[in-house]
């Protein structure tokens, strides 16, 4: 059964679900998942979401499962990363190629509405890239701009975070936290191998409709005990900066939210 920790007053727009396990934790993500896409679908007839690495591809794997695989609209989603790592598509380290593995495979999205970050370019020249991708999308109608902030709105943002408190590749203390102008930008000095990434930035990502920032595991027990415990800790992680348009959803499993 799912627990509702309360959001503070300030937050409203922000939900906390507790799993009490992994496999739960699983179950609900698929259902929350599915449940936009079907919205999105009849709202707009197509669904924006965005992937990211580490975990979360297998915490999505249900959706790869009946009821889902074959009650989701897959055909209409259009598929994108949060960030990537500057390998070959076919390394061990490439978010493609664990969300191709873990997920993508195993369900009828249309190829041509899954948008890789090329992996033959530099970091800075797949930035500029995916970057001018984005902004073809918008201008097609595929995403739409932000009334509000004028970046690109995507339905979806599904977002892990590390021990650190890391999104995407936006790590503490780093200038790349402060990026204002930029939908896409690189790092070249990632404090987690390997060095090289290409990621979304956080006005992107907080122009999204809906963020699910998803942590399993005591790995990031003591970063969701900052982020959303009520210590005073006046540290700044990156995951307290997401604060979407929309609406943001942590789903937790009890052990990372055993500091709670």
């Amino acid at each position: 059964m799912a627990e509702t920790v309360p959001a503070p007053a300030s937050s409203s727009k922000r939900k906390v679900e507790v799993l009490g396990s992994e496999e739960e934790l699983a179950a609900a993500l698929a259902k929350y998942v599915a449940d936009l896409s079907g919205k999105f679908v009849r709202e707009r007839g197509l669904f924006t979401v965005v992937l990211s690495g580490g975990y979360l591809i297998d915490l999505l794997r249900k959706l790869a499962e009946p009821p889902y695989v074959e009650s989701v609209e897959w055909s209409k989603w259009h598929v994108f990363w949060l960030d990537e790592r500057v390998v070959p598509k076919t390394h061990p380290d490439s978010n493609y190629k664990l969300a191709c593995d873990g997920l993508l495979s195993k369900v009828p999205v249309v190829p041509e509405n899954v948008y890789a970050i090329n992996d033959t370019l530099s970091a800075e020249g797949a930035a500029d890239d995916y970057e001018a991708c984005i902004r073809y999308l918008v201008e097609s109608g595929v995403l739409a701009p932000s009334a509000a902030s004028k970046f690109p709105k995507f339905d979806l943002m599904l977002l892990g975070m590390g021990p650190d408190g890391h999104v995407a590749s936006l790590f503490p203390g780093h200038p790349l936290l402060n990026e204002k102008e930029r939908w896409v930008t690189f790092i070249k000095d990632s404090p987690k191998p390997p060095p090289e990434r290409i990621t979304l930035t956080f006005p992107v990502i907080n122009s999204s409709e809906y963020i699910a920032l998803v942590v399993a595991g005591t790995g990031e027990v003591d970063a969701v005990h900052t982020a959303l415990g009520s210590s005073g800790d006046a540290k700044k992680l990156p995951a307290q900066m997401v604060s979407p348009e929309g609406e943001l959803t942590w789903f937790l499993d009890k052990d990372a939210a055993s500091k709670l």
